[in-house]
């Protein structure tokens, strides 16, 4: 291999590197950030005073969101997806516009959901979805 040759594929080596790192750098940082909302087709509103509960669901997956009447203002809210024999799955906090989403795979079992602003809350008792 002759040296202009060498010089050539240095060259190309160089911009491929170049080029990647820039792509990496120039990328979203919200590109693995967490969801804020559920996929799939919503199935049933739950409202109540404070706030509403919204559920979703696609193939085998429920997923669950509590959003509050007025947002922007922190306060205690929770959403809890609960399939019979399974462990409950609840996002539980101090926010401003939503608690969850929160995913559970629940096949054709019973399901328990429930969402909480403040001091009010709602359920849906045992249901298939």
């Amino acid at each position: 291999m002759d040296s202009g040759a060498i010089r050539r594929w240095l060259a190309l080596g160089t911009s491929v590197f170049t080029a990647s790192a820039i792509l990496a750098l120039a990328s979203p940082a919200t590109a693995h950030a967490a969801p804020t909302q559920c996929e799939g087709r919503k199935v049933r509103t739950l409202t109540f005073s404070t706030g509403s509960v919204k559920i979703y669901k696609q193939g085998g997956y429920l997923c669950a969101i509590t959003v509050p009447k007025d947002p922007g203002t922190h306060r205690r809210m929770t959403v809890s997806v609960h399939a019979r024999g399974l462990h409950a799955v609840e996002d539980t906090g101090l926010y401003a516009y939503r608690a969850g989403p929160v995913t559970v795979h629940v096949g054709h079992q019973p399901v328990l959901i429930s969402g909480r602003v403040g001091r009010d809350s709602k359920s849906t008792g045992w249901t298939r979805f």
